[in-house]
């Protein structure tokens, strides 16, 4: 059996693949992984070589917007914000299981462009090794679109490529997964730009009361509060203001999930057939 690479030997792999590119577009949230990638492709290719763009949508976090701008700026990462309309394409806004695709198409279509116009060689997106069998739509349009995931391609996972951002300073090394939000409302829920400012308000209430890690879930006119496990006695403890501070956005009704906060809540519900096709199609 082939022995399994170190960490520092998958850097050096990633290393390797950005010389070999040249160039590069990256496709930049301010996450975990897009974070680190943009910058430690300013460090193996220089600042010149790498443009980090962040497309903004109503879809799109302002606290995470702010991370992304911070990060940019401690780091020496050249950054671009650009509007894209993903909530104009009806199948977006329909909100179907494979919502992603349509989501990224957008996206990489005006990053491809726009790397073409500058002379970069590749774009660039944060896709991890953990990602390659998780139920992932959009990963389709990437490929589609020649995007390439250098952090898969060289097998470093989500835990290796947040020991390497904390090596290196990145404050985004602990930060909780931060996927758009209308991964808070369930599949066939219109996404609107209304329930998304709920969604965004109603998070960023929770955030006031010094929860980390939770997810605000849109169910009409309920409020399904997702929280981890340590911070279930502080929701406890707090549920008379938060249910009257969300009640106040439009919400009839606020719900506590007690089986707490968890990733790929949103595809709870989707077929297993249907997962396993689209991890091997996306």
């Amino acid at each position: 059996m082939d022995r399994a690479l170190t960490v520092d030997e998958k850097l050096t792999r990633l290393t390797g693949i950005l010389r070999d590119l040249g160039s590069v577009c990256v496709g930049y949230s301010g996450g975990v992984d897009s974070t680190f990638l943009a910058s430690f492709a300013v460090e193996v290719l220089g600042a010149g070589n790498v443009l980090a763009v962040t497309g903004v949508s109503a879809s799109y976090p302002a606290v995470q917007r702010e991370t992304a701008r911070d990060c940019a700026r401690r780091f020496g990462i050249p950054h671009l914000e650009i509007s894209t309309d993903e909530l104009d394409d009806p199948s977006y806004a329909a909100n179907p299981s494979n919502r992603c695709y349509f989501c990224k198409t957008e996206l990489w279509t005006k990053l491809a462009a726009m790397a073409a116009s500058r002379g970069l060689a590749a774009v660039l997106d944060g896709s991890n090794a953990d990602d390659a069998g998780d139920y992932r739509p959009g990963m389709l349009a990437a490929r589609e679109h020649g995007v390439r995931s250098p952090l898969m391609e060289a097998g470093l996972t989500k835990a290796e490529i947040r020991e390497a951002s904390r090596r290196r300073g990145l404050p985004t090394w602990d930060q909780p997964s931060a996927p758009c939000l209308a991964s808070r409302l369930p599949y066939g829920l219109a996404v609107t730009v209304e329930r998304l400012r709920q969604v965004e308000a109603a998070e960023d209430a929770l955030r006031a009361h010094g929860f980390t890690q939770f997810r605000v879930r849109h169910h009409g006119d309920v409020a399904r509060l997702e929280v981890a496990a340590d911070e279930m006695p502080r929701a406890i403890d707090r549920a008379a203001a938060v249910r009257r501070e969300l009640k106040a956005l439009g919400f009839a009704a606020v719900v506590l999930d007690i089986e707490g906060y968890r990733q790929g809540a949103l595809n709870e519900g989707l077929p297993l057939v249907q997962l396993r096709r689209t991890a091997v199609a996306g």
